[in-house]
């Protein structure tokens, strides 16, 4: 039997599962992320892949990581685990290994699960939208990641919202990460109101005066657009949020109603649904990968 193991790299746990050929979950374990150390994170996913694995003797091996892989040098770029930039994480881990792996930037993983067991099975072209610390996408057809050419699809986040608007680490100005992220929102919410507050915060003590208004509208005008942007490109068959702004219900309901009058069409009809997996959707989507 040919088993698969996927291997969660997050900020702050790292997650492995392993999975039989019929997608029955065997066995996972969890632990903490090492603090930003290469080598300690090496030496971490080694030792649960080697633990998970002590009684199964073929596997493959997919690895979900934060940040993009460099399509010219293989290294790990824009990432927010910040030791692992300029890293050969793959390479390093085969040799540690002996074995061939794949690996994939977590919205794309996100996306492939979504696609596979959670809230978007059945759909042929399925786009993952991940809105938490930053903003990704992965988008899946018929089952299998599309990654493109450059190895940069999906990557909405930094699509220009604003021309002239917020700069972004990228280099750019007017981001949609710099307006939908739950920093970015954080940062305007404190701009308008002057309160240094979580999103959770935010949205659990939300008053209805002038500036939370002000906010709040804002906030679903330029999820519309980017989204929107999105359907009119791409006409996805569905659209799955995940991340941690995914718990806002909100977006569901009036940010549907946002993103609808701003597509380019008379008639729409693209689910937008909040994910299934949580937090999990990165482990079952590096499994997937091979």
């Amino acid at each position: 039997m040919l088993y698969k193991i996927g291997v969660d790299l997050g900020g702050t746990k790292i997650e492995v599962i392993l999975i039989d050929e019929s997608s029955n979950v065997v066995d996972r374990k969890r632990v903490p992320t090492p603090s930003d150390n290469y080598d300690n994170i090496l030496t971490a996913i080694s030792s649960l892949v080697s633990d998970i694995s002590v009684n199964i003797s073929d596997y493959t091996l997919g690895i979900c990581t934060p940040g993009t892989i460099s399509k010219q040098t293989g290294l790990i770029k824009n990432s927010n685990t910040q030791c692992l930039i300029g890293k050969s994480i793959k390479e390093d881990l085969e040799n540690m290994l002996n074995l061939d792996i794949s690996l994939e930037n977590d919205a794309n993983c996100f996306a492939l699960a979504e696609s596979k067991f959670g809230s978007a099975q059945g759909y042929g072209v399925v786009f993952g939208i991940i809105m938490g610390t930053g903003v990704g996408g992965g988008i899946v057809v018929d089952g299998k990641l599309h990654s493109g050419r450059n190895h940069i699809s999906g990557e909405w986040g930094h699509h220009t919202l604003h021309q002239n608007g917020h700069p972004c680490y990228c280099g750019k100005n007017g981001c949609v990460e710099t307006y939908l992220s739950g920093p970015s929102l954080e940062k305007y919410w404190y701009t308008l109101t002057g309160k240094s507050q979580t999103l959770s915060e935010i949205l659990y003590n939300f008053e209805y005066d002038e500036k939370s208004v002000k906010w709040r509208e804002e906030f679903l005008e330029n999820f519309g657009y980017g989204v929107a942007n999105v359907i009119d490109i791409l006409d996805p068959d569905v659209i799955v949020i995940g991340g941690g702004l995914s718990n806002i219900d909100f977006l569901y309901t009036e940010g549907k109603d946002s993103v609808y009058e701003k597509v380019f069409s008379d008639s729409i009809d693209t689910p937008i649904l909040k994910n299934k997996l949580g937090d999990s959707a990165g482990v079952f989507g590096a499994a997937l990968l091979i």
